[in-house]
Formats: structure tokens, sequence, C-alpha cells
């Protein structure tokens, strides 16, 4: 028996090591990592710069209170400050608690300024920002929330690409917009350029925050640094987490400098947020994943995957609805059922994980090489033509 609670439906399987795109069972067995933490591990496994990282700074110190100067804090968030449209960032240790902080930041920049009934979140309907109990309840999903009551106030919804009924929902009460640039968990997809510009006119005229989550589809995953960077919009609040970490647990909340303003002291805390072996990883993660040759090489190899999954698509239109995403944050819209797809794809020693609107999610290392590619577009074909008899 196993003494963890049963809030997971895990796979019989467990591995031992990690190696770039790959990872290998307890007994030597070898797959191809299209999960990687569901987009967590970055730059792959046991990669030596982020190895290297951690090692030299766990010699020297681990964890000190945030009441004292972090150095290795300040270099990161320069790091990032310098990357982005942000002024200030607060550490967090995951996603969850970074969607958490921007809530926290948008509400109380509104309060700082003379008018607290302006403290109502608007999300997407069925989104994804997190499991903490105010998260879930700004999805808006009713999976989710189900057994989790009362109700978390505070949030108001409208559903994807319902542009009436988000400015129907606006109230002198709403305080910030929030979105994912790209719905990870709501089956990847992508909320276009345009849109992105027309939230943030919307946000200006009405004097409301913008907030895009880029937990997961930023740090470099789309072939931008951020997924909104293609728009050339400015959000006021984003939660990051997840690739930035390339596999530690870390993240963030980058924000405006009228927004950070409001976060005095004791507004915000967290106990590992800001830890010195979280900042060095990240710091070496930024070193590679921001370089634009790295970048550029994501837009070539991300774009040469899409294209022969396509054409996968077009091979088998009966199986494969559409190709979802941009970048490496890939989804392949089924009429075939995902949770056989996924088994038949894992039988055949390839990784992958669901998302909403029987979705498979592909999210491999943003360094995974073009052969890896062709190898996993193989396994693919073969998954694909065991359904055409």
């Amino acid at each position: 028996m196993s003494y963890l609670a049963g809030n997971y439906n895990r796979k019989k399987i467990s591995f031992k090591k990690g190696s770039g795109s790959y990872l290998y069972t307890v007994n030597g067995t070898k797959y191809l990592d299209m999960v990687s933490g569901i987009a967590v591990n970055s730059l792959g496994h046991a990669n030596p710069k982020l190895l290297e990282a951690l090692i030299k700074q766990a010699k020297k110190v681990w964890h000190v209170s945030n009441s004292f100067l972090i150095p290795e804090g300040e270099e990161l968030a320069k790091k990032l400050v310098k990357k982005t449209f942000a002024k200030h960032v607060i550490f967090q240790s995951s996603g969850t608690e970074a969607t958490e902080a921007a809530i926290k930041a948008a509400r109380r920049y509104f309060y700082s300024i003379g008018k607290p009934q302006k403290n109502r979140i608007l999300c997407i309907k069925n989104s994804f920002h997190g499991r903490t109990i105010a998260a879930i309840f700004a999805s808006g999903s009713k999976k989710m929330t189900e057994g989790f009551g009362p109700k978390v106030g505070g949030f108001d919804h409208f559903n994807f690409g319902d542009h009436k009924g988000l400015k129907k929902a606006i109230t002198n009460k709403t305080a910030a917009i929030m979105v994912e640039t790209i719905m990870g968990e709501g089956g990847i997809k992508v909320i276009p350029d345009w849109c992105l510009r027309e939230l943030r006119k919307i946000c200006n005229k009405k004097k409301i925050l913008l907030i895009l989550d880029e937990v997961q589809c930023g740090i470099g995953r789309t072939g931008e640094f951020f997924a909104f960077d293609k728009s050339k919009v400015k959000p006021d609040i984003v939660p990051i987490a997840k690739g930035i970490g390339g596999g530690f647990p870390l993240g963030a909340v980058l924000m405006t400098k009228k927004v950070a303003k409001a976060m005095t002291p004791g507004s915000h805390g967290s106990t590992f947020g800001g830890n010195p072996l979280a900042m060095k990883v990240g710091s070496a993660v930024m070193d590679i994943i921001s370089k634009k040759s790295f970048l550029n090489n994501v837009k070539k190899n991300s774009k040469y995957f899409h294209n022969q999954l396509n054409k996968l698509r077009e091979k088998y239109p009966k199986i494969i609805k559409e190709v979802r995403g941009r970048g490496f944050l890939i989804g392949l819209q089924l009429y075939k059922d995902q949770t056989d797809f996924i088994k038949k794809l894992m039988d055949n020693k390839l990784l992958t994980i669901r998302a909403a609107e029987n979705v498979i999610r592909v999210l491999p290392p943003l360094n995974i090489k073009k052969k890896e590619i062709d190898h996993a577009l193989k396994i693919f074909h073969k998954v694909c033509s065991s359904y055409k008899k």
C-alpha cells in the first residue's frame, strides 16, 4: 500500500534518473519525455549548467529569511526586470503562490489609492490559475471547486472568446482582468495577439489592471520570452513559475512600479520564496533562455514540429482534429479517446499529458534536438496508424 494520499491518479511507472530529453525507469527503460514535469524542466533533465549553479550555491547557504538581504535574489530580479516590462519582482515557491500574490497585488493597489471597493478579478471560465482555495474559484471550474465550499468571492467570469460577455462583466468593482495568455489545462487555447491588444485597451479605458498568467506558457516556451511579447502588449502584473526554475521550485510575480508601490512591508510574504538555491538556479536558467539565439532555435524547431504534426493531421483526419498552441506548448485535439491515445504513446516510450477538450499536451524541453522531435513524430505516426483498421 501507499502512504501517500490518493489525490493523484499516478501511472504505475517511476523514474530513477533523467538526461536531456529522456527519463529512465527504475528498471532502465528509456522514455522520451514530452511532459517535462508539465512545462517545468525547460532545459531538460540533469542540465549541467543548472547542476553547476545548484551545487556551487549548496556549498554556501541554502536558506535565510527574507528579513535579510538576499544578494542572489537581487541578481535574478535585476535580470528579469532588464528583460521584461516589469520594474519590481516578488519571488515565490510555485505558480499557484505567484497567482495568489498577483491577485493580492491587484487588490492592494486599489486599496492603496483609496478605492478598496475595486476588488473583483475577472477571469475566463474554466481557466486554470492554481490549486489554492482562491485560485480554484478564480478558475471558475465546477470540477475544481466541487467539495471545497463555501465559495470564495471576488471573482467574475466570461467565456473564452466572448468579447461582449467580457465587456458586460466589467463593473465599478472590477480591479483587474486575469487571463492565461495561452490556456494550458483548459485545452491549449491561444488568446490571439489582437485580443490581447484589445484587453489592454479595455483595461486602460476602464482604469483597471491587466494580469497575464504566464506560469505555463512563459519563459521561452513559445519562442518569445513571454507568450504576450509578440503582441507588444505591456501588462501590469505577470505571475511566472515552472520553466524559470528549470525543475527547481521557483515562482515570481512581476509588476509595474505603480503596482509594486502598494506592496509595502508586511503586505505579503513567503517563507521559501527567494531562497538562495532557487535564485541561483533561476539565474542560470535566465542566462540560457533569455539569449536571442536560444529563443530563435525554439522558434525554428517548434515550427518544424508544428508543421510535421499538421501533416500527420492531414494524413489521419479521423484521429487528429486540430493541432493547437505555439512554440513548444503544443496541443493535439483528438477524435479518439485521449486516455487510450496517451497510453499507446507511453507503450511506445513517449510521455505526454492530457488537457481539457480531449487534448493531448506535448511539452518537450526547450532545448530538445531535432532528431528527438523526429523520434517523437515516428511514435505519433505509429500510434495513429494503429487506429486505421
